[in-house]
């Protein structure tokens, strides 16, 4: 169950080693698909054997499993659909995120037991709507992204107690309603409310000049979508990222249940770095509510992950009076993710230093700036020095992905601690 009765921190698990990282760093909940009827095709996602295993293993743990079921299924999908909700029940997840009525109305009928949360893809933007839900049997809503705090303050204070309300917090967003979008089917056939979104909202489009666009029957006015030319590319349709790190305070007072990180397409990098910072931030508002302010630390944290230009989406503004899209086109890039902590090293040699075995991610020279994150902290830097393969050689580089090598750490290191690029 959730922790001690206070808003769970949700994190996406797009595969094996993702989830591992999410719960590593302080995940309360994870959500997850298997092979097919989630909305993220583009994740390696799970095969039911990983599926058991994942239950298995975030139990142990004390953190909740939720699946994503919040495609919206033909007809002919059915059959075997009824099988895979039944599997799941017997497997023991937790809920089952739910989109489609038809989903629904057959998740009630053959495992009346299993917790249903509706997804944000269902658009729900009222208390009536969430009522309508929680009648049928929903015990969580995911919020539409298109709310504001007031708004959400309405819905809590009209909707029963019981019904838990989840919100995004953090990631990448659509422009379209609640991730309901036909850009991608219309340009590639590629049927994003099927999980199979082309993106078309990023790309770079090119016009042969700039344009202010406005609509014919009202050549005076523009519209409230401009074209902008970057270098000779444009773009018009692409989102900032959230960010809510520097409004713990609001979420915390809002009756928002459940806190939502978006990003089962991202790396495990990016899963236990957000993860890892809302967590601390959580935890330091719940100790000292008072004296609680923004790390900075925390922002220079979730600097370091891939994202495009953040803002708040629509918390404070709503959607027409938000200028919510980027300025500059493209992601900025995370820091190289070089190599992860196989065994725990907590005990130093007579120069204070912590002998530590790692598995490379991508090329470490020895001399090069690091930081070396573990749950709980934001990174700490130092030079890598001391680097040696397996066997106490000493190396002049790590090249190959998979290479253990050694490195001597001023911190204690533990497994699963994260070594990156530094500055």
């Amino acid at each position: 169950m959730r922790n001690e009765g206070k808003s769970e921190l949700l994190s996406p698990a797009g595969n094996p080693e993702k989830l591992k990282s999410a719960v590593l760093y302080g995940a309360d909940a994870v959500y997850l698909a298997g092979k097919a009827y989630g909305m993220r095709a583009a994740s390696g996602n799970f095969s039911d054997e990983e599926l058991i295993w994942a239950v298995n293993y975030c139990h142990e743990r004390g953190v909740r499993l939720y699946i994503t079921l919040n495609v919206m299924p033909r007809t002919a999908e059915y059959p075997a659909l009824e099988k895979y909700i039944k599997f799941l029940s017997d497997i023991g997840v937790d809920a089952v995120i739910v989109s489609d009525l038809g989903v629904f109305s057959l998740v009630r009928e053959i495992a009346p037991k299993l917790e249903i949360h509706i997804s944000t893809q269902a658009s729900a933007v009222s208390a009536a709507s969430c009522n309508a839900w929680y009648k049928m049997g929903a015990s969580r809503v995911v919020l539409a992204r298109e709310l504001t705090f007031r708004e959400i303050l309405d819905i809590r204070n009209n909707i029963p107690k019981e019904l838990e309300l989840e919100a995004f917090v953090h990631g990448a967003m659509c422009i379209s309603y609640s991730g309901r979008c036909l850009l991608s089917n219309y340009f590639t056939g590629r049927d994003a409310n099927h999980g199979a979104c082309a993106q078309s909202c990023r790309w770079i489009y090119s016009p042969s000049k700039v344009l202010d666009l406005a609509e014919s029957n009202r050549p005076d006015e523009k519209s409230a979508v401009s074209v902008i030319e970057d270098g000779g590319d444009t773009f018009f349709m692409s989102s900032r990222d959230t960010s809510m790190i520097e409004h713990i305070r609001e979420l915390e007072e809002s009756g928002i249940t459940s806190y939502k990180i978006e990003g089962r397409v991202k790396s495990a990098y990016y899963t236990a770095v957000v993860t890892n910072t809302y967590r601390m931030a959580l935890d330091s508002y719940r100790r000292d509510p008072a004296g609680y302010s923004t790390d900075p630390l925390w922002i220079r944290e979730l600097d370091s992950v891939s994202h495009r230009e953040y803002g708040t989406g629509f918390y404070f503004t709503p959607p027409h009076e938000n200028a919510n899209t980027v300025t500059m086109h493209g992601y900025i890039r995370e820091k190289a993710y070089l190599a992860t902590a196989l065994e725990t090293s907590d005990t130093a040699d007579k120069d204070g230093l912590y002998d530590a075995l790692f598995i490379e991610r991508n090329k470490l020279v020895g001399g090069e700036k690091v930081e070396l994150i573990s749950p709980g902290k934001t990174g700490r830097g130092f030079t890598a020095d001391t680097l040696r393969d397996e066997n106490g050689n000493s190396i002049e580089s790590a090249p190959h992905p998979g290479m253990l090598f050694k490195l001597k750490v001023p911190f204690p290191v533990y497994e699963g601690d994260i070594l990156r690029g530094g500055e």
